[in-house]
C-alpha cells in the first residue's frame, strides 16, 4: 500500500502530463489486481456453497400478511381487525422464518403485544372518527421492524460490533419516535454488518443473514436483516438506512422496495454509526423499505422531519407527461461490471411497457462524466471525517489508532472485528494520501454530473438505472464485486432521491430490480413510477416453495 502511494506521488510530482489520468489508471490497475486475487481465493469457497441444498421459508398461510400496511391500518381504524391479531400474525411469521434467515438481533414481541392490546382497548372506547384517526395516527396498530443501527429505546444498538458490554439505545431515534407517534409498534431490531460497513450482512455477534429466496445466498447489506424479513413476509414496514446502497441492494436481492429520500427529508438523529462531518446528512439518510409501493408515501410522511414533504408526496403525477431516460453502463469503465442479461431484459421490459402503455419514449441518457462515477463517488464518501469506526481512540471519531496495528491484530486472530471494518480504515487512509488536486477534480466531476443530470431530468424527468449488475450472489463473493456498488453509491454522492423497484424473478428464482432516480425533492416522481412498476410487473412475490438449485 505504501509503495503504491509513493509511486503515485513520484509520478505526480515529476511527470508533466495529465496527472489525473495517471492516478486513475494506477488506482484502477491496483484494484483490478486486488479483485483478481480475491476472486481466486473466493472461487473454491463459492463452489462449495453451490453444492449445499437450500432451506426453504415455509409458505405464508395467514392472508393478513398479504395486506399492504395502509390497508392493515385502515381495517384496524374501522375495527374490522385488531392490532393484536396483526402483531400476533407477524410475530408468528418471524419465529417461523428466522431460524432460516438469522435476521433478528433482539425482539420485543411481548411488549409489542401489550402495546397492541392497549390500542385495541383505546379503539373500543374512543369517539374519534376514522378520518381523524387516519390524519393523526396513520400507522395505528401496525407493526414496524427496525435496523439495529437505528435506536429503539432499551434495545440492542451495537450495529454488529462485538463488545464486552452490550450497547443499548438510551432513546428512540427520531424516525422511531415519529413512528410511535403515528401509532406504529416497533417489533424488533434486525441484523446489520459491523458498523454498517459492508454490502453483505454478517458480523461476529449475530452471524450471517441469509436470503429468503435461496438461503445459500446473501441478503445484501447493510440493511440485510430488514430486507430478508420483508422478503420472507415477516415484516410489512421497515426502517433502514442508506449511504451507498445500504437500503437498495438488499431490497433488490430480497425482492422489495427501498427508497433513498432526498437529503434532509428524514432526520438521521439516533443512528449508529454517526459522523461529525457537516456533509454527513447530504450522503447518509434513514430510508424506508416496504413490500408494497403504495405504502411508501404514507410511511415517508410519517418519518419525515420536513413539513413540505407531505405536499410534495400528495402531488398528482401524470405518468404520460413524465420524461423517461435510461442508462446502462460503459463497459470500458475499469473494475465495474456490465449488467447481465437479466438486468438488460428488465430495462427493455420497462421501457417497452412505458412506450406501449403510456406512449412514452424512453431515451438513452448520455452523461459523459458518469463513467467516472466509481472514482468520484468513492473519494467523496471516503473523505467524510469523524465517522464512528473501530479505529477510534476514545469518544472522538477524528482521533484514530494505528490502522496497521489493528490490521496485524486481525491477521493474528487477535481482533474481535470483521475484515470489512478493517478495510474501511485502509481505504480511508489511502484516499487521504491522494493528491488534493486529484480529489478536487473528483469533486468537480461530481458537481458536473449532478448539474448535467438535473438539467436533463428537470422537474418532470426520471432516470431508469440498474440497481446492481446481477441478482444475489453467494456470501463473501462481494469482495470481487465491490466496485459494482457504484451503481447505487452514485446517487448518494449526487444527493438524488432514488427508489429500488422489484422487476420480477429470474430463471434461478432470484429477484431482480431497477432504480428510478430523479432530481432532489422529486421523490414523488420516483415513487409514482415505482407504484406503476408494481402494478405492471407484480412487485413483491413470495419466495417460491421450490428453490432452483444453481
Amino acid at each position: 500500500m505504501e509503495v503504491t502511494q509513493s509511486l503515485i506521488t513520484v509520478f505526480y510530482t515529476q511527470l508533466h502530463f495529465d496527472y489525473v489520468t495517471l492516478v486513475l489508471v494506477a488506482v484502477k490497475g491496483i484494484i483490478k489486481i486486488f479483485l483478481f486475487v480475491i476472486a481466486c481465493i473466493m472461487g473454491p469457497i463459492s463452489a462449495i456453497r453451490h453444492l449445499k441444498k437450500p432451506k426453504r421459508c415455509p409458505p405464508i398461510t395467514n392472508q393478513l400478511i398479504f395486506l399492504p400496511a395502509t390497508e392493515v391500518a385502515r381495517r384496524i381504524r374501522r375495527r374490522e381487525i385488531t392490532s393484536e391479531e396483526v402483531v400476533s400474525t407477524y410475530i408468528a411469521r418471524c419465529r417461523e422464518v428466522n431460524p432460516i434467515l438469522n435476521a433478528i438481533v433482539e425482539d420485543r414481541f411481548e411488549i409489542a403485544l401489550m402495546e397492541a392490546r392497549q390500542i385495541d382497548n383505546f379503539l373500543k372506547t374512543d369517539k374519534k372518527t376514522v378520518e381523524e384517526l387516519e390524519k393523526n395516527v396513520p400507522l395505528l396498530g401496525v407493526p414496524v421492524t427496525v435496523k439495529e443501527s437505528i435506536g429503539v429505546e432499551g434495545m440492542s444498538h451495537a450495529a454488529g460490533v462485538k463488545k464486552p458490554k452490550p450497547r443499548i439505545a438510551m432513546a428512540d431515534a427520531d424516525v422511531v419516535r415519529r413512528t410511535r407517534l403515528a401509532g406504529g409498534i416497533p417489533l424488533l431490531v434486525s441484523n446489520t454488518p459491523e458498523l454498517c460497513l459492508c454490502w453483505e450482512t454478517y458480523n461476529n455477534v449475530t452471524g450471517t443473514t441469509k436470503n429468503p429466496y435461496d438461503n445459500r445466498r446473501t441478503s445484501g447489506g447493510s440493511s440485510g436483516g430488514e430486507a430478508a424479513l420483508l422478503g420472507a413476509g415477516a415484516s410489512v414496514l421497515s426502517l433502514a438506512s442508506d449511504i451507498g446502497g445500504s437500503c437498495r441492494l438488499p431490497a433488490m436481492f430480497c425482492g422489495v422496495f427501498g427508497h433513498k429520500p432526498t437529503p434532509g427529508w428524514v432526520s438521521v438523529s439516533g443512528h449508529y454509526p454517526d459522523c461529525t462531518d457537516k456533509k454527513w446528512p447530504s450522503f447518509f439518510t434513514i430510508a424506508p423499505m416496504v413490500r408494497y409501493a403504495k405504502d411508501l408515501p404514507m410511511f415517508l410522511k410519517v418519518i419525515s422531519q420536513n413539513p413540505e414533504v407531505a405536499n410534495r408526496l400528495d402531488q398528482k403525477v401524470d405518468l404520460k407527461k413524465l420524461r423517461y431516460f435510461y442508462f446502462e453502463h460503459d463497459k470500458s469503465n475499469g473494475p465495474i461490471s456490465a449488467i447481465d442479461e437479466d438486468m438488460k431484459s428488465a430495462i427493455e421490459r420497462l421501457t417497452r411497457y412505458m412506450n406501449t402503455t403510456h406512449g412514452s419514449i424512453v431515451q438513452k441518457a448520455d452523461v459523459k462524466d458518469l463513467k467516472f462515477a466509481f472514482e468520484f463517488a468513492s473519494v467523496l464518501l471516503a473523505e467524510l471525517e469523524g465517522v464512528d469506526s473501530i479505529f477510534m481512540k476514545g469518544t472522538d471519531p477524528r482521533e484514530w489508532k494505528s490502522v496497521t496495528i489493528e490490521l496485524l491484530k486481525y491477521l493474528c486472530f487477535l481482533s474481535p472485528h470483521t475484515l470489512h471494518a478493517m478495510l474501511y480504515g485502509i481505504v480511508t487512509q489511502f484516499v487521504k494520501k491522494l493528491p488534493k488536486s486529484f480529489k478536487a477534480k473528483m469533486a468537480e466531476q461530481n458537481r458536473s454530473v449532478k448539474k448535467e443530470l438535473e438539467e436533463l431530468l428537470g422537474d418532470n424527468g426520471v432516470l431508469i438505472y440498474p440497481t446492481f449488475p446481477s441478482a444475489a450472489f453467494f456470501p463473501y463473493q462481494l469482495a470481487q464485486r465491490i466496485c459494482n456498488v457504484t451503481y447505487m453509491m452514485i446517487f448518494n454522492s449526487l444527493q438524488f432521491p432514488v427508489t429500488q423497484c422489484p422487476m420480477g424473478i429470474n430463471g434461478k428464482g432470484l429477484p431482480i430490480g431497477l432504480q428510478i432516480a430523479a432530481k432532489p425533492n422529486c421523490d414523488h416522481l420516483t415513487i409514482a413510477v415505482a407504484q406503476e412498476i408494481e402494478k405492471a410487473f407484480g412487485g413483491w412475490q413470495p419466495p417460491a416453495i421450490e428453490v432452483k438449485v444453481a
